[in-house]
């Protein structure tokens, strides 16, 4: 009796397993497609709003106080410089869901996306009032704080992203 018990625990198992690895096989392939498309989708309708006033405006706290970027302002303009950075977020987004076809295509556009999410990353230590001190010590951040900090997952995203495309262009 414990033999037929152990036996059909062990088959139940590896069924249970084989399910497990088909529905994991599953949610991996979709997770990819979600992970890359919605990446597109943020970089081109961020990218698309640049080109406007609100959006122009929203971005010059962190522009401004950048040793890295604000140099662009006087060269640019406000508006010059957001229209600049829409064209490149909206052809970054493109370059990356070109994967299907183009892996290559999509992982020189997932590499300048890793550029494009550490240089807004730089705004969190560049950006006054990012970080908010009335917590007793812990290092709370403010709203402005936490529209970047959102930037760590786009970058880990990005960085997926160009691996994968990477090796499927060795294919």
């Amino acid at each position: 009796m414990t033999a037929l018990t152990s036996n059909t625990s062990s088959t139940f198992t590896a069924r249970l397993d084989h399910v497990l690895d088909n529905f994991g096989a599953k949610a991996d392939a979709l997770g990819g497609h979600a992970l890359r498309y919605g990446l597109v989708l943020i970089l081109v309708w961020i990218g698309g709003m640049k080109f406007t006033t609100y959006e122009a405006e929203g971005i010059r706290p962190f522009v401004a106080n950048s040793p890295f970027f604000a140099w662009t302002y006087p060269v640019l303009g406000v508006r010059g410089l957001s229209s600049i950075l829409g064209i490149t977020e909206i052809l970054v987004g493109f370059l990356i869901a070109a994967r299907p076809w183009l892996p290559r295509v999509s992982a020189v556009g997932s590499l300048l996306a890793v550029g494009m999410f550490l240089g807004t990353l730089s705004f969190l230590v560049t950006t006054p009032g990012t970080f908010v001190n009335d917590l007793g010590g812990f290092p709370a951040i403010s709203v402005l704080g936490q529209f970047l900090i959102k930037d760590v997952a786009l970058l880990a995203v990005s960085i997926w992203s160009f691996g994968e495309a990477a090796r499927a262009a060795r294919r």
